[in-house]
C-alpha cells in the first residue's frame, strides 16, 4: 500500500489534502479500494500494458476520459466534479455532507431501495469529497443486464438528490460526533492547526468536514443549492475503464450527462498566499507523543518542476527506510516510528509537509535537526547516486500502480481534471529517468525555502531553537 500511496503523489493521481489526522499524500487514495468486489467477478489485477487514454467532451460540456480493456468483463466510472470543500465558502463542511447524503435518496427511490438495486446488481457505489473535488464512483460488470440498470440508478443517486430531512439529521448528528472525536486526536488538531494558519484566507484553510462551529450553520437547503451549482454537467470529468469500446463509452457518457443540469464551470481559485518569515505553533495536548507538522505552500498541479521535486521528494522523505529524514530521525536517532515527506499539486498552491510524531521530550531536538536537515539539503542538493537510487524506485514501482482497472480509473479522472496530457502515464517513464541531479537542486531551490515554514505542534510543551 506505501508503494501505491508513493506513485499516487507522483503521478497525476487527484490531489487533495488528506482528512484531518492522516499522513497527506496526493491521491483520494483510489476510493475504490474500499468498494466490495463484484460478483462472478474475480479481482484480479490487469495485466501491465500501454495506456491509451482518450478525450472527448460531450454535448452538455462534460470532458470524458475512456481507457478500453477487456482483461475483466467490468466497468469502472469515476465522476469528477470541481466541488470540493474549497467551495464550501464559511460554511465548511457542506461538500462533505453533500457526498455522504448522495445515496439517501431520489424523487423515485429511497436509500433502501438504491442500496438494494445496487446490491442486487453486484454493483458498487461510493462517493467522497476532498479539498479540490467531489468524486462519485460505480463498479459494474459490463454485461448490460448488469450495466443498464446499474447506471439507471447512478445516474439518477448523481443527479437528483433530495437530501431528506432524516438522513440530514442523521447525519450531521454523526459528523458531529466525528467533531468530537477529532478533539481527541493530536494529529487531526495539528492538521486543523496547520492548514488554518498554512492558507489564512484562502478556501484550503477550512478542514474539508467543516468544523463543530460550522456545521451548526449548514441547512438542508445549503446543501440542496450546492449540489444545485456544482454538480452539473459543465463541471464535471467523466472517467470511464473497463470492457466497453469506444462507441458504447460516448453512449454512456452522453447518458450521465444529459441527466445533470448543463450549468457552469466553478470559477478558478485565487493563488495561495505564501510564508513572509518561519512561525512556530504550539497546541498544549495532554499526550504522551507530540505530534508534529512541517510545511510551506508547494506547487500547483502541471508545475514544470512537479517531476523533478517527486524525485528530490522521494530521497528527503517520501521513499521509505532509506530517505534522508527516515536515516537520521529513525535510524540513528530512534527519534520516532516514521516521518514522511511528500508535495501535494492542487489547483492552487498545495502543500508541501513533513509528517511526523515523536516522545514529547525529543520534540524541540526532533524540530531542530529537520531544520538544519532541510537547510542542509537544499543547499547541497542530493547526490547523484542518490537521485539515480530515486529513480530505480520510482521506475521500479510503477508498473504495478496501473496493473488494475480501478488504479488506471484514479489517474485519468485525475489527468482529465487537471488538464493533464493525453499521454501522462505513457511518458511517465521517460520523464522520470530523464531527471537529473541538477534539476532536483534548482526545483528544490526554487520551491522549498527552509526559513519560511510554518512548525506546529500539538503535545507537551516544547523548547526549540530561537
Amino acid at each position: 500500500m506505501k508503494t501505491m500511496l508513493k506513485l499516487l503523489a507522483l503521478i497525476p493521481a487527484i490531489a487533495v489534502a488528506a482528512p484531518e489526522g492522516a499522513v497527506v499524500t496526493a491521491g483520494p487514495l483510489t476510493s475504490l479500494d474500499k468498494l466490495t468486489s463484484i460478483p462472478q467477478v474475480k479481482n484480479a489485477p490487469v495485466p501491465n500494458r500501454s495506456i491509451k487514454v482518450k478525450s472527448w467532451q460531450t454535448v452538455q460540456g462534460s470532458k470524458v476520459m475512456f481507457v478500453e480493456t477487456h482483461d475483466l468483463p467490468m466497468l469502472d466510472i469515476r465522476l469528477v466534479f470541481d466541488a470540493g470543500s474549497a467551495r464550501d465558502g464559511e460554511k465548511s463542511g457542506i461538500a462533505s455532507l453533500v457526498s455522504r447524503m448522495m445515496d439517501e435518496g431520489t424523487p423515485t427511490r429511497d436509500t433502501s431501495a438504491i442500496a438494494t438495486a445496487f446490491e442486487n446488481l453486484g454493483a458498487s457505489f461510493d462517493a467522497s469529497s476532498y479539498r479540490d473535488m467531489s468524486i462519485a464512483d460505480l463498479r459494474v460488470l459490463s454485461d448490460g443486464k448488469y450495466l443498464e440498470p446499474a447506471l439507471e440508478v447512478f445516474t439518477d443517486v448523481v443527479a437528483h438528490p433530495v437530501f431528506p430531512d432524516a438522513a440530514f439529521n442523521r447525519i450531521f448528528d454523526s459528523a458531529q460526533v466525528g467533531q468530537q472525536q477529532k478533539q481527541q486526536s493530536p494529529a487531526s488538531q495539528a492538521s486543523v492547526l496547520f492548514y488554518k494558519n498554512l492558507y489564512a484566507w484562502h478556501p484550503y484553510a477550512l478542514p474539508p468536514t467543516g468544523s463543530a462551529d460550522t456545521l451548526k450553520t449548514i441547512k438542508i437547503e445549503d446543501l440542496r443549492n450546492f449540489h444545485q451549482q456544482y454538480f452539473v454537467a459543465a463541471n464535471a470529468v467523466i472517467a470511464l475503464v473497463g470492457d466497453i469500446d469506444e462507441k458504447r463509452a460516448q453512449q454512456i457518457a452522453e447518458r450521465i450527462s444529459s441527466q445533470l443540469a448543463e450549468g457552469k464551470p466553478a470559477p478558478a481559485l485565487p493563488d495561495a498566499p505564501g510564508l513572509t518569515r518561519a512561525r512556530h505553533l504550539h497546541l498544549q495536548f495532554p499526550s504522551q507523543q507530540t505530534h508534529i507538522m512541517i510545511g510551506q505552500p508547494g506547487i500547483k498541479r502541471g508545475d514544470p518542476d512537479q517531476t523533478a521535486l517527486a524525485v528530490g521528494n522521494e530521497i528527503l522523505g517520501g521513499g521509505g527506510f532509506n530517505t534522508v529524514l527516515m536515516q537520521e530521525l529513525r535510524e540513528k536517532r530512534g527519534m520516532t516510528y516514521g516521518v514522511y515527506s511528500s508535495f501535494v499539486p492542487m489547483r492552487s498552491q498545495g502543500p508541501f509537509i513533513i509528517n511526523l510524531s515523536t516522545r514529547g521530550d525529543q520534540t524541540g531536538q526532533a524540530l531542530d535537526l529537520i531544520r538544519d536537515l532541510l537547510r542542509n539539503f537544499i543547499k547541497q542538493g542530493p547526490t547523484e547516486a542518490q537521485v539515480q537510487e530515486a529513480k530505480d524506485n520510482i521506475l521500479g514501482s510503477f508498473p504495478q500502480s496501473t496493473a488494475s482497472n480501478s488504479d488506471i480509473l484514479a489517474y485519468i479522472a485525475s489527468m482529465g481534471f487537471y488538464n493533464e496530457p493525453l499521454d501522462y502515464l505513457e511518458t511517465f517513464p521517460d520523464r522520470i529517468r530523464g531527471v537529473t541531479a541538477d534539476q532536483v537542486r534548482k526545483a528544490l531551490k526554487a520551491h522549498v525555502n527552509p526559513d519560511k515554514m510554518l512548525y506546529v505542534t500539538v503535545g507537551q510543551g516544547v523548547d526549540v531553537k530561537k
